[in-house]
């Protein structure tokens, strides 16, 4: 318990005085930097989690939520009338994929070519994109390319491109790379531009023939109502096509979140240093403190005021400095978090600079994602820090010489 004699000095220690001018400043010091530092590590893990977030739903968007590969016998249908699966899932589409070539005069590029049943290819979330332009249907002998493939390569819809299959096929002179022609008649945008470089859909039968590859090894993709919770979700998945492989998006891009989350941790132990350098301001500031109070501690030990009275009071000016600099650095990083794009555009329009620049991060926009636990988190590391650094201080001061003290000036 807290005595009121030593609210009342803990108080009136707090308070500011013209002739403890460098102390102030010390103690200006210690309260910027803290709040700095929990502010600065709250917009940066808020921006880190918005970008996860958006990158996941890109990925979702564009990707099967999850797929079912055979080992060898194709996938049963009678599986599809599963309880649990329907609970689960909203759309099962057909697919297969296989790697080619796309020919011109002037160049080369490779692409991963997915193949889809007309009736299957409508039901995917890049088709009904605002983002999509022409036909919606997978024809035989047609294409639909990236919106940077076509960019690059200067493929509009209706042009003819060449595809080169590494699957031979026997002529009079030897054994030849299967080649066939097609026409683009539709452009997707996934917001992604390496998917939007890489990637093409085509027929699922016209892939099949041009990889000779057979409709009982087709795959399953499977588009989930809530693909976020994906570790739980495969499981499920896995007991229900228990003789076949199940991989998930997030299998597809494990190491892309593994490095995200690494730079996420580095960051936070970066930005962490910076609060415990200020939190040592608190060291100097309570110090000089003690320094200056040398005769009024003395006083208080003289009329009976315990050490452990003594340590209380000065451990909780520097406990208090802390959590008042952690609950305003609190607010200043949510208050930057939730307005982050303004200030983003505010500073793009007067330093004419593009801050985000949208070929880079493939967002338009610069995300923010608070989150009530990094903030309760950070929060709490903050107070330990400053309460840590305020034990010495504290210490020294419950430990100084009465008869000494009394004759200081």
């Amino acid at each position: 318990m807290i005595s009121q004699l030593e609210k009342e000095v803990t108080l009136r220690y707090l308070k500011t005085r013209k002739k403890d001018g460098f102390l102030n400043v010390i103690s200006i010091f210690s309260f910027i930097g803290i709040s700095l530092g929990v502010a600065v590590l709250i917009i940066v893990m808020s921006v880190m989690n918005g970008f996860r977030t958006e990158l996941v739903e890109k990925i979702v968007g564009f990707n099967a939520h999850a797929v079912i590969k055979p080992y060898e016998n194709p996938i049963e249908e009678n599986l599809f009338n599963n309880k649990d699966l329907n609970d689960l899932s909203k759309v099962f589409v057909y697919s297969n994929s296989g790697e080619g070539v796309l020919i011109n005069k002037d160049y080369t590029k490779g692409l991963l070519l997915r193949g889809y049943l007309p009736e299957d290819y409508k039901k995917l979330a890049i088709v009904e994109s605002n983002s999509f332009i022409g036909n919606k249907k997978l024809n035989p002998n047609h294409i639909s390319v990236g919106k940077e493939l076509s960019f690059n390569y200067d493929i509009k819809v209706g042009d003819k491109i060449l595809i080169m299959s590494p699957t031979g096929v026997q002529t009079i002179v030897g054994n030849l790379p299967k080649q066939k022609t097609y026409i683009v008649d539709s452009i997707f945008d996934s917001d992604i531009s390496d998917f939007d470089l890489n990637i093409a859909f085509i027929n699922l039968n016209d892939l099949e023939s041009l990889f000779d590859l057979k409709s009982s090894n087709r795959n399953l993709e499977i588009y989930l109502k809530n693909p976020k919770n994906i570790e739980i979700t495969k499981k499920k998945l896995e007991s229900i096509f228990q003789e076949y492989y199940v991989y998930t998006w997030s299998d597809l891009n494990k190491s892309l979140f593994s490095a995200l989350k690494v730079e996420r941790n580095v960051m936070f132990i970066i930005l962490s240093l910076i609060i415990i350098v200020a939190a040592f301001n608190i060291i100097s500031g309570l110090t000089i403190l003690v320094k200056n109070k040398t005769r009024e501690i003395a006083i208080l030990k003289s009329i009976g005021v315990l050490n452990k009275s003594i340590s209380k009071i000065f451990f909780m000016v520097g406990f208090i400095i802390g959590s008042l600099a952690t609950i305003f650095g609190i607010i200043l990083g949510v208050l930057f978090s939730l307005y982050i794009e303004n200030i983003r555009e505010f500073m793009s329009n007067v330093f004419s600079i593009n801050l985000f620049p949208k070929e880079i991060y493939f967002l338009s926009k610069m995300p923010s994602e608070i989150n009530l636990g990094s903030i309760f988190l950070i929060a709490i590391c903050s107070i330990i820090i400053t309460t840590i650094v305020s034990i010495y201080p504290a210490i020294k001061a419950s430990r100084m010489n009465t008869s000494r003290a009394l004759k200081y000036d």
